[in-house]
């Protein structure tokens, strides 16, 4: 099973949603490197079950332990290993679903490919998973600020079902986002969405949508032709996340009702620097960064665990109903955004590092 992401800075996620512990191994991150723990919780604190009412209620302080590779707050240039135990396990929930497939869970093909898996929340199928990547992006931020300070990666719930969100790329701030429990950018679509999400839960359902996410201030020339094209690496980081199903950057599928001649992004000269009048590339050119905003979305599917009956069958082959158990997000998208965030991070970081290393050769 592959659990390692990045070719310089890379990093090696590890545990089960219901096991001892969740964590990640940083290989190739720099020395010298201003990084604390402080920092890393914050991040953390943001992806953490229970921080609001629309949200799993699973209590978990999701506290993280530095165990290598920092001495009085610097990297060292060693691997760096940092560690969150579980603490809020309840393995009982998950026993009728040892012996039968959840619909639309990673179930019966984890099954099919290892045959075993670990039933409990899901295993490392979980989204419990990810708070290894959250951690290590809180790393790979401090190694952004420090060699091409600027760079600003935000995102937000664009769409939840039917509501989509009005957000300028642009102007949208974090302290615009983080001041509301669903995480858009748009004030008049908070309380539509809460309720939304509020409404779904209480029938036993669940919802998905759309995260949308810029990043501001990145220089031109970061991507590895052909196969690493930058748009490539940020569509694997993002479908690799749980409940994922779709990736579009720039105009992304709308641009195919567009000519050429509307779709080109013509260049022009603006205080010494090269610029786009239009970005519908996205910032990405090539697969290599020109230099403009990069922008795209992200679509994820409601959630897979909900509180109905379904038809499914046994890991005998038997038909059965089975109605979900243990505690879920009905809608995952207000979560995701500081996940997908955290991937945006991690592939900028390797790139740069890449950028960096050609540079010196």
């Amino acid at each position: 099973m592959s659990s390692t992401f990045g070719e310089i800075f890379r990093i090696h996620t590890f545990g089960e949603s219901h096991g001892g512990g969740v964590g990640v191994v940083i290989d190739g991150c720099p020395p010298r490197i201003p990084v604390g723990l402080t920092q890393i919780q914050h991040e953390l604190d943001r992806r953490r079950p229970g921080q609001s009412e629309i949200v799993t209620p699973r209590k978990e302080a999701d506290a993280v332990e530095i165990l290598s590779g920092l001495h009085e707050g610097l990297t060292l240039g060693t691997p760096i290993a940092l560690l969150v135990r579980n603490t809020d396990q309840r393995p009982a929930a998950y026993e009728e679903m040892a012996a039968t497939y959840r619909p639309s869970h990673a179930d019966f093909t984890y099954d099919a490919k290892f045959g075993i898996r670990a039933p409990t929340g899901g295993g490392r199928a979980s989204a419990r998973e990810t708070i290894g990547r959250v951690a290590a992006a809180a790393v790979a931020r401090q190694v952004l600020d420090t060699y091409h300070p600027g760079i600003e990666i935000l995102a937000w719930v664009k769409s939840i079902q039917h509501l989509e969100a009005a957000v300028d790329p642009a102007t949208v701030t974090a302290a615009t986002i983080e001041s509301n429990m669903v995480r858009t950018g748009d004030p008049a679509m908070v309380d539509p969405m809460i309720e939304l999400i509020k409404t779904v839960r209480g029938e036993g359902n669940s919802v998905g949508g759309v995260i949308e996410c810029v990043i501001r201030g990145c220089p031109a020339g970061l991507g590895e032709p052909v196969f690493d094209k930058l748009e490539a690496d940020l569509a694997k980081a993002m479908l690799s996340l749980p409940a994922t199903k779709g990736f579009e950057i720039g105009s992304g599928f709308a641009g195919t009702r567009l000519t050429g001649r509307e779709h080109n992004d013509a260049f022009r000269m603006v205080d010494g620097k090269i610029r786009t009048t239009t970005n519908h590339s996205g910032g990405i050119q090539g697969g290599i960064s020109n230099g403009e905003n990069i922008l795209f979305r992200v679509a994820f599917k409601p959630t897979a665990t909900i509180m109905s009956p379904q038809q499914t069958v046994t890991a005998c082959g038997e038909n059965t109903e089975l109605e979900g158990r243990g505690r879920h997000d009905a809608c995952v998208l207000p979560r995701a955004v500081p996940i997908v965030e955290a991937m945006a991070v991690l592939v900028l970081t390797d790139h740069l590092l890449r950028q960096r290393s050609l540079a010196r050769g």
